[in-house]
């Protein structure tokens, strides 16, 4: 019987995020799956999208707090009460940069809400659950799971790092715990692991059915899974960037497997997404 590889579908906008792409479709062809990238515009015009056997929710602009019942706050660089003048108008002058870098990943750009795509994403995110089809999301993508489940997000991380510093980097800094009776510590085969940060929100109000798979030492969430469905995995951190490391790439590796499993499973295919973004 010849080798299947299962068609992933990737999640993202419509314009930029070619990084954060070019990275997962890598990760993915690696674990032996078949990418396939899918934005509001996209969507309607591949014949293949019937036939999702998994879906990577990737990162990019922040989610519509409407969509967890919130108005949008309007956040500004302010100088914290602990915080030197010195640390603050460095901070200042490295906020550029900080956006730039989030931009390249579409990922985390607050203010730059994506209507079309919370709608389309939401729509294949139903579809998945209801199919009981592995999902991974990204960033961005573990905020909307959240959501999805009826959960809510913070809208900004600002005072909420007591223990450790707030850490925003492309390398594998930010040091997490993972419980071990979680599918996560099975599958990266550890209860504790150094990842990247981009993020400047984080899940507040947990969804139902999610349970906290990894936090940091501030206790803030930086990963979530289903409790009883076969693969629900959110992450906050972005593995797309890290494809050096074995463990990074387990989990694309277990998204792969679960969707070559769920083969054997056949449910109804996909309705045509044509309304989704309209």
């Amino acid at each position: 019987m010849p080798f299947y590889r299962p068609i992933i579908g990737v999640t993202g906008p419509d314009r930029g995020g070619d990084a954060a792409w070019l990275c997962t479709a890598f990760m993915i062809a690696l674990a032996g799956g078949r990418p396939m990238r899918i934005t509001p515009k996209r969507h309607a015009k591949l014949h293949l999208l019937d036939q999702l056997n998994g879906l990577v929710v990737g990162g990019g602009a922040d989610v519509d707090p409407r969509l967890y019942g919130q108005e949008l706050l309007h956040l500004t660089e302010h100088r914290q009460p602990d915080q030197t003048l010195a640390r603050w108008f460095i901070n200042l002058l490295l906020l550029p940069m900080l956006w730039l870098l989030r931009k390249a990943a579409a990922c985390c750009v607050s203010g730059g809400r994506d209507t079309a795509r919370d709608v389309l994403e939401m729509s294949l995110i139903d579809r998945c659950v209801q199919q009981r089809l592995p999902i991974l999301g990204i960033c961005r993508g573990q905020q909307l799971l959240n959501i999805y489940f009826g959960g809510s997000l913070h809208q900004s991380l600002r005072g909420l790092y007591v223990e450790d510093p707030e850490i925003r980097t492309i390398l594998p800094r930010k040091r997490l715990i993972i419980p071990d009776d979680m599918k996560l510590a099975r599958i990266i085969g550890k209860s504790s692991i150094r990842v990247n940060a981009l993020h400047n929100q984080a899940i507040d109000r947990l969804g139902r059915g999610l349970r906290v798979a990894a936090s940091d030492r501030n206790g803030i969430v930086q990963a979530i899974e289903h409790e009883s469905l076969p693969l629900v995995l959110g992450v906050q951190w972005h593995p797309e960037f890290l494809p050096q490391l074995p463990r990074q790439r387990r989990i694309f590796e277990a998204l792969v497997h679960e969707a070559q499993a769920s083969r054997s499973h056949p449910a109804k295919v996909f309705p045509r997404l044509a309304s989704a973004a309209a």
